[in-house]
């Protein structure tokens, strides 16, 4: 499909970019309408969605187009009455730190005054006891009088020495210079802090350790008070991701602070001196924006949950939109955006462009969509920037793009490129002749990013049992994989119409060590069950996926491009997939034309196209087609069985 684009750009440099983060949001626009929503009410958010979608952007834009109300500063000052129950004080931003300065003058003023006091005393004793020895009244005889003024100027100089320590030591309990918790002094826009991954202490304030709490050594506790993220956005935004990996204390904890908008400050380590200080409460009134993945909320604490849905929205962020200009238009916005925010690359050619919104397209794994992960595009979009900046060139290139996602593959995709060269090498697959009860399997990684081959092998022995023959699959398989085996053991059996009771099926998914999860191997798993019972060769140059129901429908499955382009790489020359998957191929056309791609609606047509020619191939194929009886038969045999690409 051509890539049709807004017109009237030759590069990256005639796209405006919008200064506001909440113009530059893509494919978000329920989610960015609930924000500016949220935003105007102060209503909290929980964002729901795999990561790279666009959370955190979504967070950081509340803060900047929230209502700025009256930003303040915080103080915590000594309390006398109880040194370990810091009081707090709230003033208008800008102000705290005239405060701070105007206490700090005042302690100096006193210190000054403590230690001239301290110098004048001893210098008075000196003086008053030279002018006696002078005048022969400390005593007649010079001898003791020398003696007498010797001894009162070494005592002189103790009580100087002494006035100049007690000056030092003084205790610093008595120290009542205020300390600035919170300052927002010169800010515009309402705080904002990304609080993921915050232990306890830096999201919820603490009390520092003081390991000299006796001898006038100590740090009052006042000056030993830090507030949390909590505290810091008093009056912004506070922002979670990965909200199910707060402990349950903490998230407890969170909830208080949300309910009082104020929060008192405690040490959080029981063996801190710091747990016997707790201030007055501090004011905390932030908007909380709560992030993570829909899997992770069942430990999420119900309150805290219920606390964000009743006093503000869940917003569960779309993985991907629709495939057309308007949407193409805004990737290329992205782009621009990306070249702006890194500063190091250079602009795309409109060529280069296209590629890009091609490989969205492709990573959607899906048809008529564009993916929402937009991270990881923008890493392709920095490699093939750095690519054309090592090159010297002025713009970037649709080859420099193609570059980069040779050189910037998934970690995924580099292992499972390492692990079909291996097989190949020692044969585990085979990819020419035929072979009965083998069959070239196709999967995915986790992420849908790489594929891999999965070679299966069956094979029909004397059942172990003298009671009944027994389903046996091996290969480190996941349980919905394995319920895929018992649905396609039960269709097998109804279409041999054999009595297998006394024998064993044994089902083998080769060198599995990286696991197998998932249905899309089933019409494999049928293909070779049914070549080891009738005995019929299966053609080794093709390679399948595909999910099966009872009644012997072949249903889509996932990641298609990707098993497809491992298949091409294993050296496959045919494919079998999904009918249903065939608009989601999205395969530069030379290349696909290195292989003919099968797309099938139905087990028959799987064994018509995947079994050798011959007599028992023939009987198979009417025998099912007289089993099943499908309703849509007719029609699929209308549809089914023609070939794309070679």
């Amino acid at each position: 499909m051509p890539v049709s684009m807004v017109k009237d750009f030759k590069s990256t440099a005639d796209i405006p970019v919008p200064e506001k983060t909440i113009d530059q949001v893509i494919g978000q626009e329920k989610s960015v309408e609930l924000i500016r929503k949220a935003a105007i009410q102060k209503r909290n958010v929980l964002l729901v969605g795999l990561p790279g979608i666009g959370k955190s952007m979504l967070a950081q834009a509340m803060a900047e187009i929230m209502p700025i109300q009256e930003l303040q500063d915080i103080l915590v000052y000594p309390n006398n009455a109880d040194p370990n129950n810091p009081k707090i004080r709230v003033v208008k931003a800008a102000e705290g730190k005239k405060v701070v300065n105007d206490a700090a003058i005042e302690a100096m003023k006193e210190e000054g005054n403590s230690r001239m006091v301290g110098m004048i005393l001893p210098l008075a004793f000196f003086l008053i006891t030279f002018v006696l020895w002078q005048m022969g009244w400390i005593s007649p005889d010079p001898v003791a009088a020398a003696v007498i003024f010797a001894a009162s100027l070494i005592l002189g100089g103790f009580i100087l020495i002494s006035a100049a320590l007690a000056t030092q030591m003084r205790s610093r309990e008595s120290i009542s210079t205020p300390k600035l918790l919170i300052d927002n002094a010169g800010k515009k826009t309402a705080p904002f802090i990304e609080a993921t991954g915050a232990k306890a202490g830096a999201l919820l304030g603490d009390v520092k350790h003081d390991p000299l709490q006796s001898g006038g050594l100590g740090t009052p506790a006042h000056l030993r008070v830090e507030p949390g993220m909590i505290h810091r956005t008093n009056n912004g935004v506070l922002f979670l991701d990965e909200i199910s990996s707060l402990s349950a204390k903490s998230q407890q904890e969170l909830l208080t602070a949300m309910q009082e908008k104020k929060y008192a400050i405690t040490g959080q380590s029981e063996l801190s001196s710091g747990s016997m200080v707790r201030t007055e409460p501090v004011p905390c009134d932030f908007v909380l924006v709560a992030a993570g993945n829909y899997e992770d909320l069942v430990r999420v604490h119900p309150a805290l949950r219920s606390r964000i849905r009743g006093y503000g929205y869940e917003i569960y962020m779309n993985l991907d939109m629709e495939d057309n200009e308007e949407n193409r238009t805004k990737l290329v916005q992205f782009v621009a955006q990306e070249i702006k925010k890194d500063g190091k690359i250079p602009h795309f050619e409109r060529d280069a462009v296209e590629e890009i919104v091609l490989e969205a397209r492709k990573r959607a794994q899906r048809k008529h969509r564009l993916t929402l992960k937009l991270r990881d595009l923008g890493g392709l979009v920095r490699a093939a920037g750095d690519i054309a900046k090592k090159k010297g060139a002025v713009l970037v290139s649709r080859q420099d793009v193609i570059e980069a996602k040779m050189s910037a593959l998934t970690l995924e995709q580099q292992i499972m490129e390492k692990i079909i060269e291996h097989r190949k090498d020692y044969e585990v697959y085979i990819s020419k002749g035929t072979a009965i009860g083998r069959v070239n399997g196709l999967a995915v990684s986790g992420d849908g990013s790489a594929g891999m081959i999965l070679p299966i092998e069956a094979e029909i022995a004397p059942a172990a049992s003298k009671a009944e023959g027994k389903i046996i699959a091996t290969g480190k398989l996941g349980e919905i994989a394995r319920e895929a085996v018992q649905n396609v053991s039960a269709l097998v059996k109804k279409i041999s119409g054999k009595d297998i009771s006394r024998h064993d099926l044994h089902i083998q998914f080769l060198q599995t060590y990286e696991g197998v999860e998932g249905d899309s191997a089933s019409v494999s798993v049928a293909t070779a069950v049914i070549s080891a019972l009738e005995k019929i060769p299966v053609k080794q140059n093709l390679a399948m996926t595909g999910s099966l129901s009872v009644r012997g429908e072949v249903l889509p499955v996932g990641g298609i491009t990707a098993k497809i382009e491992a298949a091409m790489k294993a050296g496959f020359t045919e494919v079998i997939i999904p009918r249903a998957n065939l608009q989601d191929i999205v395969i530069n056309q030379n290349e696909l034309k290195k292989i003919k791609v099968i797309p099938v609606s139905s087990l028959e047509q799987v064994l018509d196209n995947a079994f050798e020619r011959g007599k028992g191939k023939n009987k198979m194929l009417r025998s099912l087609k007289k089993i099943l009886s499908l309703s849509f038969s007719g029609r699929l045999g209308m549809l089914g069985g023609k070939a794309v690409g070679k």
